[in-house]
């Protein structure tokens, strides 16, 4: 499980940064095409924030979803397929957006 490395490195970064601040909320980004799973992020957040600066914070989860242009016919669509399939029927297609994973903001005390 992957996202559990991932919660641990955000509250890393946070505790890094912000040390001895008392942390009320987090705000991420995780694309719909990023690979991450946000249930799971959600669920290990409690686990990894115990004991530290972060105990009792919120977590708010952004999700933009996937979005691809087709190499072939030009044509911008959504998806939220890890390999995005033109409706055209090509699955030549560049992401132009949907892999984030970024902390938007953090709130404290």
């Amino acid at each position: 499980m992957h996202e559990l490395a991932i919660t641990q490195g955000v509250v890393e970064t946070i505790t890094e940064r912000l040390p001895g601040a008392r942390v009320r909320a987090v705000r991420l980004e995780i694309g719909a095409l990023s690979g991450v799973v946000t249930d799971s992020v959600r669920f290990c957040f409690d686990l990894v924030t115990e004991g530290t600066n972060l105990a009792g914070a919120s977590l708010d989860i952004d999700e933009p979803p996937g979005r691809c242009r087709c190499r072939g016919c030009g044509l911008e669509f959504s998806s939220a397929d890890a390999l995005p399939l033109c409706p055209c029927g090509s699955a030549d297609a560049e992401v132009l957006s949907g892999q984030e994973l970024r902390i938007i903001s953090v709130r404290v005390a």
